[in-house]
C-alpha cells in the first residue's frame, strides 16, 4: 500500500506497510529494551551521574565518568521527557547526570572536562571540546524539560564557549606543529549543524536562522568534494584536499550522519534541493562503505584505496549502523526515493540480526569484519545511552 506524503512543497509516494511496520518495531525497542536497560544499570546512587562501563549484563567494570557521555545521556532522558512523554522517571534520570555534571563538570574557564573519578574529581583535561557540545545539548534540553533551575544559563555559556574555540578547539592541547600542514575537522561543523537546532528555543530563531547557512556551507562547499562523491574527514587550510592519512581518510559513519541532520536543516529552510542532495551523497557512502564481503558498514576508509592508520578500521560498529537507519528512513520518507527503502532493510536486517543481544537487552558496539561480537560490553568510554535510543525515536518518529 502506498499514499502521498509532501514534504518541502512536493509530493512524495512512500510504501505506508513499510512505514507501520517498522515504526511500531522501533518504539517498541526503544521503549521496552533500551532505556530500561540504562535506567536499571547506569544509575550512580552514591556520587550521582552515571555509570557508563558496563559488561554485557549490565554490571559495572570500571566507574570512571567520561563528561561527554554524561551530557549525551543526560540529553537522551530529557530529550526522550520532552518529545516522547512525561514519565518522572525519565526527567528524574536526566537531573541525575545535569546535576552531577554542574557541580563537577568544568574547570574555571567554563570549559567541561574529559572524564573524572566516579565522585567527581578531574581526571582528564577539557582538551576534547566535544564534551561541551554534549553538555550544551544536555542543558538546553534540560531547560525546557525543568525551566527556572539555571540548566539554560549553562548550555548558553557552553556554546558562546564553544564558538569562541572554533577555529582552535584543541588549544594547547593540539599535537599538530604550527603551519606545516595546517587541516580543518570534519567533526565540529557536523555537530554545529545540529547542536544550533537543539537550542533554538535559547538562542532564538533570527539567530539559528542566521547561523545554519554558514555551517551548510562549509560541510557542502569545504568537505563535500564532488569529484569523489563523498565527504572527507580533513581539508587543508585553504579547503583543499589533503594527500595524507589525515587528508585521506574516509569515516562513513560521520557523513551519513551529518546527512540526515542537513536533510532535517533542508526541510526547516523548504530547500528541497539540499535534501535530494543530502541524500544522494548519504547514498553514496553507503555504496562506498558498505563491505561487500561480510557486509556491515567499515569504520574508516583511505579515499584512494592506501592503508588506513586507524588500526579498527574494518570493525563494524553501533553508532555508525544506527546514524544509517536514521539516514535512510528520513531520505526515503522526504523524497521517496527506493534505493533508501531498499537499503534501509539491508542496513537494518544487517544491523538487528549481529548488533542486538537478545539474550541480556540493549545492543553490542562492536563487531569484527566477519560480524562476530569482538566486546560484549554495553558500555565503556566511547559507547553509551545517546546513538542507539535516538536513533530509534528518529526513525520512529519519522517513519510514523
Amino acid at each position: 500500500m502506498t499514499a502521498l506524503t509532501s514534504y518541502g512543497g512536493g509530493e512524495r509516494r512512500v510504501d505506508i506497510s513499510f512505514s507501520n511496520r517498522y515504526a511500531h518495531l522501533y518504539k517498541e525497542e526503544l521503549l521496552h529494551n533500551i532505556l530500561p536497560f540504562w535506567l536499571k544499570h547506569s544509575r550512580d546512587p552514591i556520587h550521582g551521574g552515571y555509570h557508563t562501563c558496563l559488561n554485557r549484563d549490565g554490571s559495572v567494570y570500571d566507574t570512571d565518568k567520561f563528561m561527554w557521555l554524561q551530557g549525551r545521556e543526560a540529553w537522551c532522558f530529557s530529550y526522550m521527557y520532552n518529545h516522547l512523554e512525561n514519565r518522572t522517571e525519565w526527567l528524574d534520570m536526566a537531573v541525575q547526570g545535569a546535576e552531577f555534571m554542574k557541580e563537577h563538570g568544568r574547570d574555571g574557564k567554563g570549559r567541561w572536562y574529559f572524564s573524572l573519578t566516579a565522585d567527581g574529581k578531574p581526571l582528564t583535561q577539557s582538551y576534547n571540546i566535544f564534551s561541551d557540545c554534549f553538555a550544551a545539548m544536555a542543558f538546553a534540553s534540560l531547560d525546557l524539560a525543568s525551566p527556572g533551575n539555571g540548566y539554560g544559563v549553562i548550555a548558553t555559556d557552553t556554546f558562546e564557549n564553544i564558538l569562541s574555540r572554533r577555529n582552535a578547539w584543541k588549544g594547547v592541547y593540539d599535537k599538530s606543529y604550527p603551519g606545516t600542514r595546517p587541516l580543518r575537522s570534519f567533526a565540529l561543523p557536523m555537530i554545529l549543524s545540529n547542536l544550533s537546532i537543539e537550542m533554538e528555543h535559547l538562542l532564538g530563531k533570527e539567530r539559528v536562522d542566521s547561523f545554519v547557512p554558514s555551517v551548510i556551507r562549509e560541510i557542502m562547499e569545504l568537505f563535500y568534494r564532488p569529484e569523489l562523491g563523498l565527504i572527507v574527514e580533513n581539508v587543508s587550510g585553504e579547503g583543499r584536499l589533503s594527500d595524507s592519512f589525515e587528508g585521506r581518510v574516509l569515516n562513513p559513519g560521520h557523513a551519513i550522519e551529518a546527512m540526515w541532520f542537513l536533510m532535517d536543516l533542508g526541510r526547516r529552510l523548504k530547500d528541497q534541493a539540499l535534501v535530494e542532495k543530502s541524500v544522494t551523497i548519504m547514498l553514496s557512502t553507503l555504496e562506498f562503505g558498505w563491505d561487500r564481503q561480510w557486509g556491515g558498514i567499515f569504520y574508516f576508509m583511505d579515499r584512494l584505496g592506501a592503508p588506513t592508520q586507524q588500526l579498527e578500521w574494518d570493525q563494524k560498529l553501533w553508532w555508525v549502523h544506527a546514524e544509517a537507519l536514521v539516514a535512510l528512513a528520513k531520505g526515503y520518507t522526504y523524497t521517496g526515493n527506493p534505493a533508501c527503502l531498499h537499503w534501509f532493510e539491508k542496513v537494518h536486517d544487517y544491523t538487528w540480526s549481529h548488533f542486538r543481544d537478545k539474550e541480556y537487552g540493549e545492543w553490542f558496539g562492536y563487531l569484527n569484519r566477519r560480524g562476530e561480537v569482538l566486546l560484549d560490553a554495553k558500555g565503556g568510554k566511547w559507547k553509551g545511552c545517546f546513538h542507539i535510543p535516538r536513533a530509534l525515536y528518529q526513525v520512529w518518529k519519522t517513519l510514523r
